[in-house]
């Protein structure tokens, strides 16, 4: 997959002659407020959780990332196309990138997380587009995002997985979060998987974009999703 993703964002920086364009990325990661800005709740992971957002600028575009491993960067995007994504710093650094870059030539535009009251609301529409589209399904439900969980599981049967441990084993909102061992048991079971795009950061996203029908959420995945044809799903963000 990652290799697909690199080809396709070097044909999108030669194509616009881009090459030799410095990106400066924010990695040294973003504060909960500058995140999420205030929300009534705070048992976001982006609060508690081990997870920070990275955040590159391009031309004033902004393109951010979710991931567990962050530093300061900068260099020219042909440095970054280049770059071995290795582990998760490197990866959140290129998807960054690419959302930043996709956002300044138009191509993408949701790649900034929502604030505030957003994420209710949000939540409040992903259970509508559930209805609307998928029915009454059985969700597999991959990633903690807490006011998702709470729409979802008023609403339909719900499985979740998590990889954060502070998660694992306790239950949230009537639903027992699990293991990342009980995905694969998980999708057999479900008939549409709802995945944090966080998994294009994290490489653990090959295990679910096969998978039909599923649909990433967050803006992580924009523009992934956009490259690769995949269903997502980001109401609020900006």
């Amino acid at each position: 997959m990652y290799d697909i993703i690199k080809k396709e964002f070097a044909k999108i920086i030669k194509e616009n002659g881009l090459e030799a364009e410095e990106m400066v990325i924010k990695a040294a990661a973003l504060s909960a407020e500058e995140a999420i800005g205030n929300p009534e709740d705070k048992d976001y992971p982006i609060i508690t959780g081990r997870e920070k957002i990275m955040q590159a600028e391009f031309r004033g575009c902004i393109g951010q990332a979710f991931t567990d491993m962050y530093g300061n960067y900068s260099g020219k995007l042909s440095d970054i196309v280049d770059m071995e994504l290795k582990n998760n710093y490197r990866r959140a650094i290129f998807i960054s990138s690419l959302n930043a870059v996709m956002r300044y030539l138009g191509l993408i535009n949701k790649t900034s997380h929502c604030k505030n009251d957003e994420p209710p609301k949000c939540s409040r529409e992903l259970v509508k587009y559930v209805e609307s589209n998928y029915g009454n399904p059985k969700i597999a439900f991959v990633g903690f995002q807490p006011r998702m969980i709470q729409a979802l599981s008023e609403k339909f049967e719900l499985r979740v997985t998590d990889l954060d441990e502070e998660n694992i084993g306790k239950e949230k909102f009537g639903v027992m979060v699990e293991g990342p061992e009980r995905a694969q048991q998980n999708l057999k079971w479900c008939d549409l998987a709802l995945v944090t795009g966080t998994t294009a950061t994290n490489n653990t996203i090959d295990q679910f974009i096969d998978f039909k029908p599923v649909v990433f959420y967050g803006v992580t995945i924009s523009g992934v999703a956009k490259l690769l044809g995949l269903n997502c799903f980001c109401d609020c963000g900006h």
